[in-house]
Formats: structure tokens, sequence, C-alpha cells
């Protein structure tokens, strides 16, 4: 388990916070979604982790640096394994470990050490937000719509913020337990979702919580992946066109409740 890192404190309140997460290096959903008017809106725009494990790591990068100092990221546990296997603190226990440290270049991996463990961002309407990928004390807790009152609590002992926003579970939600507001915006490119294939999860807080999806051509994403050399690629496909239901992840990540 990862114990807690930096947490990165924004100075100045605002007013809308877009919140995309699990991105996954899907190029066409990240697209879909920052055309959206509410994102191009938004003062700041956060990656709650996990942006580049995926096919095209190089022009998400691209992508999410042309927002400029409105965009804030949170490290996912996908970022700090790149970090990690860059750095040789980690052996590449798989072909797609190795297939996925190849697809980032140097500057890609510079770009995600700059990342934060977690962000708080005073809200207006919603107060102080604490983000994170898993949860406030690990990045690879798994939250979801059915994590008990007990957990919650511990997961956010010593934790000030009563509204935590974090992805990890691919899941959106939004939901209240024991006086804590739990939000997962949703993964934008990997989603474990009910809904049609090619839909990207992301939400928007201020004044209040609002959950969003956008609709994209999920075969640019499978083409993506596929022209890739994606050692996973028919996992991946599986997963783009026919992913586990909200309510069989949900059982399964609670018997786990931490995964790399």
């Amino acid at each position: 388990m990862t114990v807690r890192g930096s947490v990165l404190r924004i100075g100045e309140p605002v007013e809308r916070l877009a919140v995309l997460s699990d991105v996954h290096a899907n190029v066409p959903a990240l697209e879909a979604v920052l055309a959206e008017p509410d994102v191009h809106a938004a003062d700041l725009v956060l990656f709650c982790g996990d942006l580049t494990w995926g096919p095209e790591p190089v022009r998400t990068v691209e992508l999410v640096r042309a927002l400029g100092p409105r965009a804030v990221f949170v490290r996912g546990n996908a970022d700090r394994a790149v970090l990690e296997l860059a750095a040789g603190d980690r052996a590449a226990a798989t072909p797609r470990e190795a297939w996925m440290l190849a697809r980032h270049p140097v500057d890609a991996v510079a770009f995600l050490a700059g990342f934060h463990f977690g962000v708080v961002v005073e809200v207006a309407g919603l107060g102080p937000v604490r983000c994170c990928h898993g949860s406030p004390r690990a990045d690879t807790e798994l939250v979801t719509p059915a994590t008990p009152a007990a957990r919650m609590a511990a997961l956010s002992a010593g934790v000030p913020e009563r509204i935590l926003v974090g992805g990890h579970t691919h899941l959106q939600f939004d939901r209240t337990v024991g006086g804590l507001r739990s939000v997962n915006p949703g993964s934008v490119g990997l989603p474990y979702h009910d809904g049609a294939p090619g839909t990207a999860y992301w939400a928007l807080l201020g004044p209040d919580v609002s959950l969003r999806r956008s609709r994209y051509d999920v075969r640019l994403a499978l083409a993506a992946t596929a022209d890739a050399g994606d050692p996973k690629a028919d996992t991946i496909t599986d997963l783009l066109t026919s992913p586990p239901s909200v309510a069989g992840l949900t059982a399964h990540a609670e018997g786990l409740e931490f995964s790399d």
C-alpha cells in the first residue's frame, strides 16, 4: 500500500472545477471531453490520475499541456508505475509493462514526475474538496458506491475535508456516507459502466456536483490500441466494447479493497 504523499493546496477558490480521471491515453475520448464547453470554461481542469497508461501517452501529454496553468494533476498508481519503471525501481513484470515504458519518452516521464499525491481545492458552493486517485491514504485503494462507512472513516482519518474526489475504480458515482461525500467522476478512457460503448465519464464541481458523460467514436480508440501494438489489445478491446457491469465490478472491488 502506498501511503500519503505530497498534497498541493490551491490558494485561490474556484467557481468551476472540471475533474477528469483514468484517461489511460485514450486520445479520442480525451479530445471529446476537452471539447465540452463546460470543460473549456472551467477555472481548473483536474486530472485524478492514470493519465498516460495506454496507447498514446505522447499525444495525451501534448493535449493536457495545452491547457496551461488551468491543468492540475494527481498521480495515479499507473503514473507511479511509469516513474518506477523508468527509474529502475521496478522491474517490468509483464510484456505490457515493458511496452508501456517504451511508449514514454524522457520528456513524458519528467512530466509525470511533477504530479501530486493529492490536491485540495476550494470550490464555490462546496467548500474544500480533496482530490486523490484511490483514497487519501493509498493510490491503490478501491472506493466504490458500496464502500462501508467504517472503511470510509478509516481512509479519511486525519483528513479535514468532507468531500473526497477520486478515481481508480473507473466507476462514476456520488454518494454520502457517514458525513463524507465520496465522488468518482468515472473514467474518461476506460470506464466500467452500463452505458453504450464510446462514452467518456467526468464531473463538473461547483456549485454542486454534476456527473457528466461525453460521446466519442470508440472505433478510433480501438484502432489506436491495435496500431500501437498493445500486448493486451484484445483485453482493452473487450473493456471498451463490453465492460464489466457496475454491480459486478463493485462487488469484485469491495472484495479486494486494494489493487494495483
